[in-house]
């Protein structure tokens, strides 16, 4: 595995600085759920039924509720970021890691600028070059290629040069068209749902790990033998 010709890393938020076991988004999903319940007067089968159309076909919920709904999105997000951060812990050995990758380093993420901010603060993760929340990207999701577009131009990387890291593989897609290095957190998930181990996510999915910071050590480790004339295998 040799990705020395990456210099901007660019990095999800949810379920991928940190492990899904901490439950923070199974929060968000719940808070989700009920703003669709109140504001659309829906039982909670038909907003979970509302939430996987809006996924399909507008790639957020919130995305769905804008376009079909015309809801306030700020408004939205922060209802549904009014979350106990408590399950959250520092993890200096990835901010460690994360910081001696060499270029800049970004967080991409579809919920807002101050959620990931309060995120990040908690997991000790705070030497990100850059945010790009959903509110300061015209409030276009990924897997939007708007979204990615809005990064390019804020950011100024050539694509071929970055590599991002995703828990979502459709989220993927885009930035493996455009020529990024991609590397899958995690088992994979089809909206809500885990997707199985061993699916075979396409071949937009360049690197598949099950553990961010063991990916980033091996990088480590493969930077320290080229700079030594030792190879890795791929």
């Amino acid at each position: 595995m040799d990705l020395r010709h990456v210099t901007t890393w660019i990095f999800d938020l949810d379920n991928t600085l940190y492990a899904p076991e901490m439950r923070l988004f199974d929060q968000i999903e719940r808070r989700m759920t009920a703003y669709v319940m109140r504001e659309l007067r829906v039982d909670r089968a038909t907003a979970n039924r509302l939430r996987s159309h809006y996924w399909r076909e507008h790639g957020t919920t919130l995305s769905g509720l804008m376009a079909e709904h015309g809801i306030d999105p700020m408004a939205y997000l922060r209802e549904v970021h009014d979350i106990d951060f408590s399950g959250l812990s520092p993890d200096p050995e990835l901010a460690a890691l994360i910081a001696a990758l060499p270029g800049r380093k970004i967080v991409h993420t579809n919920g807002d600028i101050a959620y990931a901010g309060r995120v990040l603060e908690r997991r000790g993760l705070t030497g990100f070059d850059e945010i790009h929340g959903i509110d300061s990207l015209g409030f276009h999701p990924k897997p939007d290629p708007r979204a990615y577009a809005a990064v390019m131009a804020a950011s100024g990387f050539q694509p071929g040069a970055a590599a991002m890291f995703e828990d979502d593989p459709r989220n993927l897609s885009v930035p493996h068209a455009l020529g990024m290095t991609t590397i899958l957190v995690g088992p994979g998930r089809l909206g809500p749902d885990l997707l199985a181990s061993g699916h075979d996510h396409g071949p937009h999915v360049h690197h598949h790990t099950a553990d961010l910071a063991a990916f980033l050590r091996t990088l480590a480790g493969a930077g320290a033998c080229a700079q030594n004339g030792i190879s890795l295998p791929a």
